[in-house]
Order: structure tokens, then C-alpha cells, then sequence
């Protein structure tokens, strides 16, 4: 009997495999891809678009601690506040970076939010710039505001009662300087934080004021000991001052010592100078290292002087040591494509996080020449031309904060 067979039924085709898209990329993978973003901005527009995006970003401060190493915040321009009229802001243009170009247009550089009286001059000069925020006093109204010109924040303080602050004082009574203490970047989505510092000396001590935005009040706090080798009379002994990883601190105008306020310990100290920096205050700036450490940059014609604070090997005292001397005329012609006569000599106008913000100073030289603002970066020793403008010599740099939607766990902020 013939035996009956049937053929096998027809093998099953696998399933279609299911299309990848990029809402099924795990946060880790996300987070990598956005490590590729050439920019802070850029990382901003792609977070802002969807909320999947959104939360890698947010729910990860160890990615916002490699992003800042991979990408520091960008330099936006320039603020220049010169008392004589509106603080007025200068932009580094970089048409490689669409993104950041954004951000420059959608900031409130003419500071139009800040209120001020209905006519040409409204009073208000910078005199500080940290974490975002401009720090700005009107001499007309004594008024101070701490501002972010990209999100609008706004907050504004009474200058520090005259009388308490200058009660006890011995001679003429000197202001100085007001600094800006903001709460660092993984803290900007609590809201507007910040202490501001309002200081003075007399013929021989220094005192300081402390405002903060949680207590919303001035407080005064006692006078320094007197400092060596004061003027018999009263006038300003100390050159502006810098702030450095809430250390601030002055140059005297004539001996070689600094003097420091710590923000921690509101405690008043002096440390020495370079002997060769004795009364040379326009030559030179302190500033931070990339690691937050105080240093000195001093520009003499096109050659960079630069000293770090450090032990001594031979009895373990801090002190000043001469780092480098670095020429740059043959790179400042090169990025500038001038000539040795077109330039007057470097200045330096600020350091910050390592890098040594520069101009050419033709304005000084003559009032109708705009300069070249340059910067060099002290650990990799790389210098790049900015803009081209007029200078006084007082601009401040504008850094791009961290936005206080891309910080905090909370996505309904």
C-alpha cells in the first residue's frame, strides 16, 4: 500500500522587526548622543524638545558635571560700563554656532527690564558680573539689581544703611567696590539666590556689608584691623578688587601686599606681592585658575606674566611663584592680521576659570580706535580673537549660565 505524504506547510515569516525610533533610546544612550552637542545652547534646544529629553537631562547631575568639562558655558561678549553712559554689550559672533547666536538675540542686553527714570540717562552701571547675573548700582536713585538679562529675573535692594556702615569710622571714609555672590549652578532652580557685598575702608581699616536675598536685609559686619603702611592722609589706598571663587580681593595702590575678604569666614587677611608688581596695579589682574585657584596675570607690551599662589618646597609657605612668561606678539599679529604699529600693547581686562580675557588698547592710546579683545587660555595656551571695539578698559565678560529648566528634578518647574 502506497503510503501518502503531504508537503510540509509553508514556513512562517518572521514578524517585521519594529522600527527604532529615538523616544526608544534608553536616558544613558540619550545622554551620550547629547555629550556630542557642540554647545550649552544646543543642549538647550534639544532638551526643551519633549519632556523624554528633558528628564535625561534633568535627572542626571553627573551628565551636567561632564557636559561643563566637555563644554564650558560660553562667552556671550562683552558688557561695557562705562559711568558716563548706558552700559552697552558687544557680542561674540560665531556663525559656526547657530544655537548660541539664539541665545545672544533673545537676551535683554540693553537691560530695558530694569526700571529706571523716563529720560536719556537712566543712572545704573555695572559693577559686577557672576554666575549670569549683572550686578548694577544706581548712583540716582542708591538703588542696586541683580539681573539675568537671558531669563528676566530681577531683583532689586536698597544700598546699606550710610549710618551703620560708617559709624566708628577713623578719618575719611572711602567706598570701594560691590561684588556678587551667587549660589552655584546646580542651585539656579531654587530661584533667584545671591548675596551682594558692599565695601569701604578708612584711613587705615576695612569693612564690609552683606546683603542676602533669603533674609532681604543688610547686614554690617565689624571693622578689619588696621593694615600696614597706610597714607597719613585719607584717600584710597587699595586698587579695585576681584572676586575669585568668593574670595575678594585688593592690591595696595603702593606696598606690595593684597588684601583678602573669604565669603565663608567674612574674615579680613593680607598676603604678600610679587616685589616686582609694587605699585604696577595697571599692569597687571588677579584671577582664577580652571580649578578656582587665585593667580596674577601681568601684561608688559605683548609678553604674559603669570604667578600662581603655591607652597614653597623649602618651608612649606604659601607665596607667589612666576609660572610662565609667555610671548604673544607673533600670535596676536597672526589672529588680528595686523602689524606691530597697529596695536598699542596688551592689557588684560579680567581671568576667569582659566582663561585671560585681553585687549589690544588702542583706545587708550587714542580714544577714536577700536582694539581687538582677545582671550588665552592659560592650560592649553591657545589664543582667539573675540570682537573689535572701542574699550575703556572696564568690560565685563558675559558667561552663558545654566538655564534653571534644564536643573532639578522637578519637571513641572
Amino acid at each position: 500500500m502506497a503510503s501518502s505524504s503531504h508537503p510540509p506547510p509553508p514556513a512562517k515569516s518572521p514578524p517585521p522587526p519594529v522600527p527604532t525610533t529615538i523616544l526608544t533610546l534608553s536616558d544613558d544612550l540619550l545622554r551620550e548622543i547629547f555629550l556630542c552637542l557642540p554647545s550649552l545652547p544646543s543642549l538647550i534646544r534639544a532638551a526643551l524638545a519633549c519632556r523624554t529629553f528633558l528628564a535625561a537631562v534633568r535627572y542626571s547631575p553627573a551628565f551636567r558635571r561632564r557636559f561643563r568639562a566637555l563644554h564650558p558655558p560660553p562667552l556671550l561678549g562683552f558688557f561695557d560700563s562705562d559711568s558716563s553712559k548706558i552700559p552697552c554689550f558687544t557680542p561674540v559672533r560665531r556663525s559656526s554656532d547657530p544655537d548660541l547666536a539664539a541665545a545672544v538675540r533673545r537676551a535683554d542686553v540693553f537691560l530695558t527690564r530694569i526700571p529706571g527714570p523716563d529720560d536719556a540717562f537712566p543712572g545704573w552701571q555695572i559693577t559686577d558680573c557672576r554666575g549670569g547675573y549683572l550686578l548694577l548700582r544706581n548712583w540716582r536713585t542708591e538703588q542696586i539689581a541683580v539681573y539675568d538679562p537671558l531669563t528676566g529675573a530681577l531683583g532689586l535692594l536698597p544700598s546699606p544703611p550710610h549710618n551703620k556702615f560708617s559709624h566708628g569710622h577713623r578719618g575719611k571714609l572711602i567706598p570701594m567696590d560691590y561684588f556678587l555672590l551667587c549660589s552655584g549652578a546646580e542651585a539656579r532652580h531654587r530661584g533667584l539666590s545671591f548675596r551682594v557685598v558692599s565695601l569701604c575702608h578708612d584711613k587705615s581699616r576695612l569693612r564690609a556689608a552683606v546683603f542676602s536675598s533669603a533674609a532681604k536685609e543688610w547686614q554690617i559686619l565689624p571693622w578689619s584691623e588696621p593694615m600696614p603702611k597706610q597714607p597719613a592722609s585719607g584717600k584710597y589706598w587699595l586698587l579695585s578688587g576681584k572676586q575669585v571663587n568668593g574670595l575678594m580681593c585688593w592690591s595696595h595702590d603702593k606696598h606690595s601686599y593684597m588684601v583678602l575678604l573669604d565669603s565663608l569666614t567674612w574674615q579680613f587677611s593680607c598676603i604678600d606681592l610679587p616685589e616686582t608688581l609694587k605699585g604696577q596695579g595697571h599692569l597687571y589682574r588677579a584671577g582664577g585658575t580652571k580649578d578656582g585657584k587665585l593667580c596674577i596675570v601681568a601684561a608688559i607690551e605683548f609678553t604674559l606674566l603669570v604667578w600662581f599662589r603655591r607652597a614653597d618646597a623649602a618651608n612649606g609657605a604659601e607665596r607667589w611663584m612666576l609660572e610662565a612668561v609667555i610671548p604673544l606678539e607673533d600670535a596676536v599679529l597672526q589672529a588680528t592680521k595686523g602689524t606691530r604699529e597697529d596695536h598699542g600693547s596688551l592689557h588684560v581686562l579680567d581671568i576667569l576659570d582659566g582663561i585671560v580675557y585681553l585687549s589690544t588698547w588702542e583706545t587708550f592710546r587714542d580714544a577714536t580706535l577700536p582694539c581687538w579683545y582677545l582671550s588665552f587660555c592659560l592650560e592649553t595656551r591657545k589664543l582667539e580673537k573675540l570682537i573689535y571695539t572701542k574699550t575703556d578698559g572696564w568690560a565685563y565678560p558675559y558667561i552663558m549660565a545654566w538655564p534653571t529648566s534644564l536643573i532639578g528634578n522637578n519637571l513641572s518647574s
